[in-house]
């Protein structure tokens, strides 16, 4: 490379160069206290529990009641993130968490906490949890430049994996030199802390659309086709899907784990939980930088190695030195997977589905934490801890191995940003286009050249993927019996108000695949395209019959 072509590449951006935008810092600073605060609410219950009752399948209940609501809400909750007030919605929400935590540490301090009032409350905060997360993903692009989205996103995951060993540490010291109901009260105190990082924060202005808000039902089923057809964000979700399984094995286990140890107990716990913070604190130090280098997948596949040791070493530890390493390796282990598929998937989603996008792979982690709950404490229950954390660990390598195709940051090349290609649908003056009716058939016709048959075919497959990306239900292409040289593509999208978000959401990715396709038509003008709308269904004319004119009909 000569040096003027040297001179010309962009300096490389620094892994925390974010930090220097207020907004983004005042906000990261605040999450992590909040989230903190909820871990340390987690692993509060689920020691609670253990002295409530120390039923290992019973203790491994209060993980499935904290993870179980975001499986059932996520999608609901990038729905709503999708089309309201961020900002507002994250402070009602926490409003209302800060109350319910309140009224937790209340009922423990008085001793009146039971075992099924507690899983109640678990899924209670869970629910919040549920309702919170996609909107926090989807702030993030919101805080920095486009060109420090990539770091910004690996910062707000690492943000959040760190509270996530922190906040089991510091729970089980406030357990010992304080009480059970410290960890509840200092969690109450977390939702004051990011309400008034919210009330602070003035979120930058956004254009507003001139069309009705999606339906909830109907963002909820865009969501659903657009991650199916979305290729970099199913190939995150499947390595997630392999790590998460398996990881989920030692948080459901550590409080027994540390009760099994000579001498366990609270203390134990605590010391435990300090470890795997401290093993994802150095993680986060080290990681941005080990990210420049390494490849996302290696680095994902490390992490996943490391849990698996972390959990044989935890069925066998005789002592607390070898149970300590074990919590290190995991708390390494745990941060570097996480932050990979964090990164790889918020880069794999444009900003008008990025809510959803990420409500899916929430989704994913907290049903297999749920699921793996319940799971490893039935296995736990029915043989012993230790082969349960062994089946764990044997599980984890050969997760790696089967998803290894699977690859992450597909989407880091991708151009999503808005290529505004399409203009307005040319429809009559005299037409009635209502925003709700529909559904509506949209055409392409192409001419093409039968050499080319077979690549245009190809092509426009290609680009049936956008279409359902971008919100068709449904598609297809078909030739003309006629004229063979004609090729026409269609899709049905479910209103014409879904139709108008289309030509909002193409990307430049998006793009340059219906230029390949559109690349083999040899007409004299454009495809031309037609647009078909349903009769409207409060249309009372087409219900009512023809008055008869005369005689019998």
């Amino acid at each position: 490379m000569t040096e003027t072509a040297a001179s010309k590449q962009p300096a490389p951006t620094s892994p925390w160069a974010p930090f220097a935008h207020r907004a983004f810092a005042l906000l990261w600073t605040a999450t992590l206290v909040s989230n903190i605060g909820t871990w340390v609410n987690n692993a509060g219950a689920a020691w609670l529990m253990t002295t409530l009752n120390p039923s290992p399948a019973i203790v491994a209940l209060v993980q499935t009641a904290s993870t179980l609501p975001v499986l059932c809400f996520a999608l609901l909750a990038g729905a709503l993130a999708d089309r309201v007030d961020k900002r507002h919605f994250l402070i009602v929400v926490n409003g209302f968490l800060g109350v319910v935590v309140g009224l937790l540490a209340a009922l423990v301090a008085f001793g009146w906490m039971t075992p099924v009032l507690l899983l109640v409350f678990t899924f209670a905060i869970g629910t919040g949890a549920a309702l919170m997360a996609p909107a926090w993903q989807a702030v993030v692009p919101s805080l920095v430049p486009t060109t420090q989205l990539s770091p910004a996103i690996a910062l707000n995951g690492l943000g959040i994996n760190i509270s996530r060993a922190i906040g089991p540490a510091l729970a089980g010291v406030l357990i010992v030199s304080v009480g059970l109901a410290s960890p509840f009260v200092l969690n109450a105190v977390s939702f004051v802390v990011i309400i008034g990082a919210l009330w602070i924060w003035k979120p930058p202005a956004v254009a507003s659309s001139h069309l009705p808000p999606e339906p909830v039902f109907g963002a909820m089923l865009t969501g659903l086709r657009h991650v199916s057809r979305n290729g970099p964000l199913k190939a995150t979700l499947v390595r997630a899907l392999g790590f998460f399984t398996f990881a989920s094995a030692y948080w459901a286990l550590l409080p027994l784990v540390a009760r099994q140890l000579p001498d366990g107990g609270a203390g134990v716990y605590g010391a435990l939980l300090a470890a795997v913070g401290g093993g994802a604190v150095a993680g986060a130090l080290v990681l941005p930088s080990i990210r420049e280098r390494i490849d996302s997948n290696i680095l994902a596949a490390f992490g996943s190695i490391l849990t698996a040791v972390a959990l044989a070493l935890f069925a066998i530890a005789p002592d607390i030195a070898v149970a300590l390493l074990a919590s290190a390796l995991g708390g390494l282990g745990w941060i570097t997977s996480l932050t990979c598929f964090n990164v790889s998937a918020q880069m794999a989603l444009p900003n008008w589905i990025r809510a959803r996008g990420m409500a899916v792979l929430i989704m994913v982690f907290f049903g297999c934490m749920s699921a793996g709950s319940i799971l490893w404490g039935q296995i736990a229950a029915a043989t012993s801890i230790g082969t349960a954390l062994l089946i764990a660990a044997a599980g984890a390598l050969v997760a790696v191995a089967l998803t290894w195709r699977a690859k992450l940051g597909q989407g880091e090349q991708r151009d999503l940003t808005p290529a505004l290609a399409w203009g307005e649908p040319t429809i009559a003056e005299t037409f009635d286009a209502s925003p709700d009716r529909g559904p509506v058939l949209v055409t392409i016709r192409y001419r093409i050249d039968a050499s080319d048959t077979a690549d245009f075919l190809r092509a426009v497959y290609d680009l049936s993927g956008e279409r359902y990306r971008n919100g068709a239900s449904n598609w297809g292409v078909y030739q003309d019996a006629a004229e063979p040289a004609f090729w026409v593509e269609w899709f049905f999208v479910p209103s014409w108000a879904e139709h108008l978000r289309q030509h909002e959401r193409v990307t430049r990715h998006d793009a340059d695949i219906h230029r390949a396709a559109r690349a083999y038509h040899r007409g004299e003008t454009s495809p031309d395209v037609r647009h078909y709308l349903a009769p409207l269904r409060d249309s009372t004319r087409l219900r009512q019959k023809p008055e008869s004119k005369g005689g019998a009909s």
